[in-house]
Parts: structure tokens; sequence; C-alpha cells
């Protein structure tokens, strides 16, 4: 699919539609849906930023490529003046004093925000499920869940609701919703763009990244998000990725992981199409090869070790004295444990337990560091990986979407059907799901700093499978 930006933006400066038109409907469209993405609307400041473009526009001034662009915000970004509540009780009455880093970089490119989405509360969750709002339906099927934890964000791109939304993904939460709505959705390189400003889920794997329809909008923007920022110390400089830069595949090589596909947990459906659609690249003269990698329970309990004691660390802060809604007990301790418990939903409070579990004495060296070595261990893996092939394509999920009510009823499922995201998570790497290739789409990895590596071979893909 060709850029929706560019689109827009040529029929704005064309006067084909004016900026206030746009938003309007995009604005109306929020209102009435029904698949449960809102958790608010930003119509006043929206339509407000409308009217200064279409001045702009009217008095001959040149407008950029994203002044104008309507988009979405997962409501784990501080947008300052605005409530953001991680679609959690506790911060349900919060407003940001200050706006996000990678948001503000967007607003100072003129892109207009809409809406603050709905998501799995503080990021936990594969569902979209484990929020106050209410869950969010699937774009295409809205019996089936949405995926999370940005499923809001995803369903509002999959539906034209937005233009693109700003998700975040700890362990998957942008490709896996992607995934289940069909679309695009980027987990850049770990530090690539700013985390300052977003509610820390786990802090050594969170990203910011972007969803849309077209993977020029995705380099659009992600080259306006990225950059140094010294109010976070992990982010780091990048290469801004040319638009011509991708419209040629050098991938010559690729990999992928014998034991995501050789075992009993793949639906029998997705591994015959990846294996079939590996066959379609391979007739392109492109090298196959095999790899090995560590099991799916080693990556799976590896990564929740270790984004359950982080999680439990980030979210020790919200006690209700300095944030959130706090309920008074008979003494200070009694007051913290009450706003606490009630507050958090059974989904964050299981992760706060888990985390302080592995954490704590005589648990710690024998589970948390044990975790913290297996991470080290998987980055090697990665290293030696990409000395023999230039992507790793994968499979976003191993079956499609479950109904709504079924991830609830097992949470084990739940973390299972991140097994092929959170390897990628733990190695920082840069992967992009695509809308191609299995019920829910493909993943496409490399390794770090290479994402317009990533976006050459998704070009490559849209016309090969």
């Amino acid at each position: 699919m060709d850029s929706q930006i560019k689109h827009i933006h040529q029929q704005l400066v064309t006067q084909q539609i004016t900026c206030t038109e746009l938003v309007q409907e995009r604005l109306n469209l929020l209102k009435e849906n029904t698949h449960n993405t809102v958790n608010s609307l930003l119509d006043d400041s929206a339509l407000e930023l409308a009217e200064k473009v279409d001045t702009k526009i009217k008095n001959g001034e040149t407008i950029g490529l994203l002044e104008g662009i309507p988009f979405g915000v997962k409501d784990v970004y501080m947008l300052q003046g605005t409530y953001t509540t991680a679609s959690s009780d506790l911060l349900k009455n919060y407003k940001s004093a200050y706006t996000a880093t990678a948001i503000q970089k967007l607003l100072d490119a003129g892109a207009i925000p809409l809406v603050k989405e709905n998501c799995d509360s503080f990021g936990h969750g594969s569902s979209s499920e484990n929020t106050i709002f209410g869950a969010v339906k699937n774009a295409v099927n809205p019996e089936l869940v949405a995926g999370g934890s940005s499923g809001g964000s995803a369903v509002n791109v999959a539906k034209d609701y937005t233009v693109f939304s700003i998700g975040g993904d700890t362990g998957g939460s942008i490709r896996q919703p992607a995934g289940y709505n069909h679309i695009y959705g980027l987990k850049p390189t770990y530090g690539r763009i700013s985390r300052y400003g977003i509610m820390a889920y786990a802090s050594s794997t969170d990203c910011v990244g972007p969803l849309a329809k077209s993977v020029e909008d995705i380099r659009i923007i992600l080259n306006t998000m990225s950059g140094k920022d010294i109010k976070d110390q992990t982010s780091i400089i990048s290469k801004e990725i040319d638009e011509k830069a991708i419209l040629n595949n050098t991938v010559k090589t690729i990999g992928y992981f014998k034991n995501f596909i050789d075992n009993d947990a793949i639906d029998a459906e997705v591994k015959a199409d990846f294996l079939a659609n590996i066959e379609k690249i391979k007739a392109t003269g492109i090298k196959v090869k095999k790899l090995d990698f560590f099991k799916s329970d080693i990556l799976v309990s590896t990564y929740y070790t270790l984004a359950m004691a982080e999680t439990a660390s980030n979210l020790s802060r919200l006690d209700g004295t300095n944030y959130g809604n706090r309920i008074e007990s008979e003494n200070l301790i009694e007051s913290y444990a009450v706003t606490r418990s009630e507050n958090f939903s059974e989904e964050t409070k299981r992760r706060i337990v888990g985390g302080n579990q592995v954490l704590s004495q005589g648990f710690s060296d024998e589970i948390y560091l044990k975790g913290l070595a297996l991470r080290d261990q998987i980055s090697e893996n990665f290293s030696k990986d990409f000395k023999e092939v230039d992507v790793i394509l994968s499979p976003v999920t191993p079956s499609a979407p479950p109904k709504i009510g079924e991830s609830l009823k097992d949470p084990h499922a739940m973390y299972l059907s991140d097994v092929y995201t959170v390897g990628f998570s733990l190695g920082q790497l840069p992967t992009l799901t695509i809308p191609q290739g299995t019920v829910t789409g493909l993943q496409i990895t490399a390794a770090k700093n290479n994402e317009e590596l990533i976006l050459k071979f998704a070009n490559f893909l849209k016309e090969t499978i």
C-alpha cells in the first residue's frame, strides 16, 4: 500500500480537503467506533491545531510532510495536559505534566494527536483485555482479541481511524497486535527512540515504535522520532533512512529458527504458510539457512522473569502518595497496601508478585541472575547468526488470535503467544511485523541499527509473497 501520509499531505497542499475536515472526519470515526479503542479523545486541541494548518495553507506557506496528519497515542505516553491512565484504575484521573520526547518530536513536525488509545494496563498483557475501559475488539473480526498490549493503536490504524499510531513494545506489544490486525508494526533497535515519557514496564526492553499501513509510512515516522535524547541515557545516535535506500533489496541470505517451526505448539496452517513462503523466497535466488536457537520455554521464562522483576521495581513508585488514586486506611502501611490492591488489575498484581519473588533473598541468585545470564547467551547467539545471514524471518505468533475472554481464563497460554517475539526483545534487535505470509503476518529481524535493511526486505516481500 502506498504512503497514506504522502497522499493526505498532497490532498492538503492542493486543498482537496482542509485539515479541519480531515481531523473532524477521523474524530467522528473514533467517536462512533465499536471496537473500544478510545480511552480519551483530544478533540478540542486537535481541531485547534488543524485550524492553524489550514491558515498556513491559505496564506501560501509551505507545510511539512507530517503537518496536519492525524495520529493516535497509546495511553502509556505522557502528553502534557491529557489524561494518561495506562488503562488502570490507579491512574484514571492522572494528567500528564509533560510530553514524552518521541511524541514531542511528532508535534514539532506538525502531526496532530487525536486520541489516547486503549491498551493492556501498564502494558501487562497480550490481548488488550486487561484494561478498565473494556477489551479492544479485533479490526478484522470483533469477536477476537486485538492483541496486546498496543491493541487500540493497531485497530485504530487498521480501521483508518488514525493515519498512524505510536505503540510501545516490551516483548511483542507492537508486533503482535500489528499481526492480529494485518498492518505494519516496528519495534526498533533498543535506544533508537527515546523512552523518556513512556510509563516504564521493563526498562531494559521497552521500545517506542510506529504502527502504520505501509513501509514508507513506517520509515517517515521512524526518522522523525529517532535520535539521541539527553533525558534518556540509553538513547543512541542513529542514521536517517533515505526513501530511495529502501527500494532496492540487498538481502542475499535469510535464516529461520528450526525450533520455531518444528514443534507441536505452532498451528498447522501457520507452519504450512510459513514454509510455503520460504520456498517463494528461495525461488528468487535468496539463500535460506536453518538456524538453531533456544527452546521456546526458555525464551518465555527468561523474558517474563526479567520483565516481572523490572515491572515490580518500576511500579513500586505508584502507592497513591505521589501518583494515583489514594485509598485511606488506618495507617500509612495499610493505605499503601489497600491503594495498590484495589487499583491494580489482577494481571498487574500477578506480575508484581512474581517480580518481587524472583528478586527476593534466596531466589534472586537461582532465578533472576540466571535470567540475566541467559539473556547474555541469547544476545551472543544472535551475534553468531548475523555473521551467517542478513535477516531472520519468523512467524509473529504460533496461532491465530483467540476469542475475547479465552486469554483471561489461561494467563499461561497468553504468555506463550509471545513465544516468537520475546527473544528479539531480549536481544534488543529491530523487528518489523508485515501483514503478509501467515494469518498473523511475518517478522523480519536484523542486527542492531539495521532498520534500513528490514524495510528494504519488507518492500521486497510485498511483491514476492
